[in-house]
């Protein structure tokens, strides 16, 4: 009878025949059954009403957004009252080591300046190192006018200064922190990186004995060529070979018995 009921009326037979098609497309078009295309069709609707809330969840987000820039601008003026706090006695701390270490006379400074860029993650402010190592000179930055022997020294003030009697893990290298000085001065830097050494483990390249002497652990570090291609060879240092090796540092000959004498108070007095 349904059929019958087709076939008088054509225009009845076009609309089934157009349905017929639609429901082939959209089960071509989402994954070839009636369920999957249900399923996308429920997956629709949750999202046509997660859109219709979208203002309302904007409006929550934007009072959250507030809440945290708030916060985040008190936190960063906190940081920068403390950091202006600490900085003119972090400064005098740090020249009052640098007097120690052959930079007599050296200025340092620790500026706080704000951040053009706004706050980042390290707060709202810009810190610069500012430093001349002749008096007379102008300041300029740390890191624009520090030699290599400067910047050590420079390093060891800080880390002396900020770490005095107090824990720090990580590993500290320096090298070239004796360029440029000798004597007393140079056991003055070797007693400052054995004060450090006491929270934090130094690993310091010296040619001067006075340095050396004080170290836990001796390493002597050979470099040698065999063609085009250079090796360095590492040996742990221990008892007498670690007073020949000073003695070698103190430029004498290796059956000096004066230089071995000296070698051995270094030692001692370490």
């Amino acid at each position: 009878r349904y059929a019958a009921e087709l076939e008088d009326s054509p225009a009845r037979l076009d609309e089934v025949e157009e349905r017929l098609e639609r429901y082939a497309r959209l089960k071509r078009k989402h994954g070839g059954s009636i369920a999957e295309v249900l399923g996308h069709a429920e997956r629709c609707r949750a999202r046509i009403a997660k859109l219709d809330q979208a203002d309302r969840s904007l409006e929550t987000v934007g009072e959250q957004l507030g809440h945290a820039t708030g916060e985040l601008e008190r936190l960063a003026a906190e940081l920068a009252a403390a950091r202006r706090r600490a900085a003119p006695a972090l400064g005098a701390a740090v020249r009052a080591r640098l007097e120690q270490l052959a930079l007599a006379g050296a200025g340092f400074e620790v500026t706080v300046a704000p951040r053009p860029q706004g706050i980042g993650p390290r707060g709202g402010d810009e810190v610069e190192f500012v430093f001349t190592a002749n008096p007379g000179l102008p300041s300029a930055p740390l890191r624009e006018v520090g030699s290599g022997g400067e910047l050590s020294r420079v390093m060891l003030a800080l880390l002396s200064a900020a770490h005095a009697g107090g824990p720090g893990p990580g590993v500290l290298v320096f090298d070239e922190i004796d360029a440029g000085i000798g004597g007393h001065t140079a056991r003055a830097v070797g007693e400052h990186l054995k004060a450090l050494a006491a929270h934090k483990q130094l690993l310091c390249i010296t040619h001067l004995p006075q340095i050396a002497s004080l170290a836990d652990r001796h390493f002597r570090i050979d470099k040698g060529t065999a063609g085009r291609a250079t090796s360095a060879t590492v040996s742990r240092l221990e008892d007498d070979a670690v007073v020949r090796e000073l003695v070698r540092m103190l430029g004498a000959a290796e059956h000096d018995s004066a230089a071995s004498e000296h070698a051995r108070q270094l030692l001692r007095a370490a």
